[in-house]
């Protein structure tokens, strides 16, 4: 490793991270190493807990308190494990950057796009004037392909979408031109045609700059799609190691063929049964148009004359880019939203034009389970009160029934006793997804909305959420509205699908003709934006793609 540490652009040897008392300690990086080169890109993959996140902090020095951290890390020629940390304040930005995974929330939404920018350019380059910075902003701007780069620096985070703040960050990232950038989930919850324009921005870096990439990902097809080289990680050590072709095609770990084959892929469904007729239907919709704003001639319309109906038993799939109104309809349909005109019924109750009681009724007939169940489910509330609190409030269950009841919900998701005093911090990301099931199910809803409820879950505990997900409405039968931008995902789960785009119907229909004879063009760009877990069939894809465009 000694001569690898003196080519590599990052060379990472015997890497350990521990926490708590020599006694009692915890190791949460345990002897790991790997190597990357010039221009190469590097994927560190595992589930939760498997220390990716970690290796990559402890490469910048930025390990959390009280954390030990042993073993060397070279980067531009600096040991950043036994450097001071005014050393480490030399390398930040200039010889490496990190992208987070959460763009909206990593910019200061107080702040401009162009004041964040320049503040990040007179970091690296102290003496340039005004003019020049503004300059450099610009060409970081357009290197990124941002479009209209002069408007977008006056805006602010919340004026832009996903895609292009996560295109902000890698422009700030790349402001003293760093050899590396650590991608940390960079693509995690956006939409696969965003997620498609960010790969590609990566790419083009990394051929026109040289740039080095560490990508840090659950996501095995940006895995396939972007990287040369896979580091496999589980509880902290290195699992294995290899080419992208060869961890794809021939791993030699039981653990990676595990998390390969946990991964959904289009068309593993096969044309399997359509799924029940929606000849009960139990949500009707009929033109719904959901309006933003109130001055007239300032109103922004969400959602345009969208109909659908979802039937007893049924799992209808929402699809379609950010901003295409998925979100807002599901809001619209628990009250979340306005409903500007058209008719929504919930078993046969109208939510439009029924009294306050029974519009309040109908919605306790609706059960919603959000994209992120650490901040949908109260920090302050144990798992059994989460659950008991609509049984007790809305449902009047008595209180002698709730433990027993409680305890049923729980064995239904797949948690047992165990788990129903713990709060939210202590149990993992899939456990809080059950959790959280497990509450919207409380009230036996005849309609189950689940918004993006696996976007940000490891593949094998994605799999096991939707294991129980499936396995719950088969036995119970509620109708479900399931929004997702993972068409894989929807391939898997789904018995028809609604493809939505600018807040408009653009397609709708059995599963298997959607995803794989779609009619719209829209559509069928959303398909070829699914990257897939095999490198060859990606490179030829992307190729095909790019062909088509030319």
């Amino acid at each position: 490793m000694a001569d690898q540490s003196e080519a590599a652009v990052l060379a990472v040897e015997h890497l350990s991270v521990a926490f708590g008392d020599k006694g009692h300690e915890s190791v949460v990086v345990d002897d790991v190493s790997f190597a990357i080169g010039s221009a190469e890109v590097v994927a560190l993959v595992g589930e939760s807990g498997s220390g990716k996140s970690m290796t990559a902090m402890s490469v910048l020095g930025i390990t959390p308190f009280g954390s030990r951290v042993r073993g060397r890390i070279v980067v531009g020629g600096l040991d950043t494990v036994a450097a001071t940390e005014q050393q480490r304040r030399m390398i930040r930005g200039r010889v490496v950057s990190m992208i987070f995974q959460d763009p909206v929330a990593a910019l200061d939404p107080v702040y401009s796009i162009g004041f964040q920018m320049a503040e990040a350019v007179r970091r690296s380059s102290p003496d340039l004037d005004r003019a020049a910075v503004r300059a450099r902003c610009l060409d970081l701007l357009e290197s990124v392909e941002i479009p209209e780069p002069e408007r977008r620096l006056k805006q602010y985070p919340h004026e832009l979408s996903g895609g292009q703040c996560q295109r902000v960050m890698i422009a700030i990232a790349l402001a003293a031109d760093p050899d590396l950038l650590i991608a940390d989930e960079p693509t995690t919850a956006l939409d696969v045609t965003v997620q498609a324009e960010v790969l590609d921005v990566l790419r083009k870096l990394r051929r026109d700059r040289t740039t080095s990439i560490l990508l840090i990902t659950h996501d095995m097809g940006v895995v396939a799609d972007l990287a040369d080289r896979v580091v496999v990680m589980r509880n902290g050590k290195v699992e294995e190691e290899g080419t992208a072709t060869e961890i794809f095609g021939a791993p030699s770990a039981d653990y990676t063929r595990q998390l390969l084959d946990a991964v959904p892929r289009l068309g593993r469904r096969g044309q399997a049964d359509p799924g029940p007729e929606a000849d009960t239907p139990v949500l009707i919709m009929e033109d719904l148009v959901v309006e933003y704003g109130h001055r007239i001639g300032h109103k922004f319309r969400a959602v345009d004359e969208v109909s659908f109906s979802v039937g007893r038993g049924e799992i209808l799939g929402l699809v379609g880019e950010s901003g295409s109104g998925k979100t807002t309809i599901g809001k619209a349909i628990a009250g979340l939203a306005p409903i500007t005109s058209g008719v929504v019924t919930v078993d046969g109750v109208s939510l439009a034009d029924t009294s306050g009681a029974r519009r309040r009724a109908a919605r306790s007939k609706i059960g919603i389970v959000f994209q992120n169940p650490l901040l949908s489910l109260n920090p302050r509330y144990t798992v059994h009160r989460t659950i008991a609190e609509p049984l007790r409030l809305v449902a009047g269950v008595p209180a002698a029934e709730v433990d027993d009841r409680v305890t049923q919900l729980l064995s239904d998701v797949g948690l047992g006793e165990a788990w129903r005093f713990r709060y939210p911090h202590e149990l993992s990301g899939g456990q809080r997804q059950r959790a959280a099931i497990a509450r919207a199910l409380a009230l036996d809803p005849t309609l189950l909305i689940a918004d993006e409820p696996t976007s940000a879950l490891d593949v094998s505990v994605q799999a096991r959420v939707l294991d129980t997900f499936r396995e719950l409405q088969s036995r119970l039968g509620f109708a479900c509205l399931f929004i997702s931008h993972d068409l894989a995902v929807v391939d898997e789960l789904c018995d028809r699908v609604v493809v939505l785009h600018n807040g408009r119907v653009a397609e709708i229909g059995d599963r298997h003709q959607i995803l794989f004879t779609p009619q719209d063009p829209y559509t069928r760009r959303l398909i070829d934006a699914v990257p897939v877990p095999d490198p060859a069939e990606q490179a030829r894809r992307r190729e095909s793609v790019a062909a088509a465009r030319a």
